[in-house]
């Protein structure tokens, strides 16, 4: 296992929150895939059903948080800063995937973006554009 999976495993353990909704994570090169598979507990609109808003949310900030931990050592787990979310059409009861990019890794602010798809990449069901506090590591590791 790498430095890069190692980061990402223990930093996905150590959030309760992504544990309760069975959140993980693959790494492929410097790509990182989050996956939260489909459970009734996630349902927020029994009548559709549709995947509720908030645990989309949460799901999209893990997976900044996620790739901030894979790209480079850090001195402590960022913090979010300030994050926006569109979304842009219901989560059906399908596992749904995301993707992060970070735009910008600075001393000390971090920009993410983040785009949350089911069936395929190509039609998110949401999107989050994310502002993060970063302690990097000086020594790199």
């Amino acid at each position: 296992m790498s430095d890069a999976d190692s980061r990402l495993v223990s930093m996905l353990d150590s959030i309760p929150y992504a544990r309760f909704l069975g959140v993980r994570a693959e790494l492929a090169g410097d790509e990182m895939t989050a996956i939260l598979p489909f459970a009734q507990h996630i349902v927020g609109n029994p009548m559709l059903p549709a995947i509720h808003g908030g645990v989309l949310g949460a799901f999209m900030e893990m997976t900044a948080l996620a790739q901030l931990s894979a790209a480079a050592p850090m001195k402590r787990q960022p913090r979010t800063i300030d994050v926006s979310i569109e979304y842009l059409r219901s989560g059906r009861p399908l596992t749904t995937y995301a993707r992060a990019s970070i735009k910008k890794l600075g001393r000390r602010i971090a920009n993410v973006h983040v785009e949350a798809w089911q069936e395929t990449r190509s039609a998110p069901i949401a999107t989050l554009r994310g502002l993060f506090l970063v302690a990097p590591s000086e020594d790199g590791a």
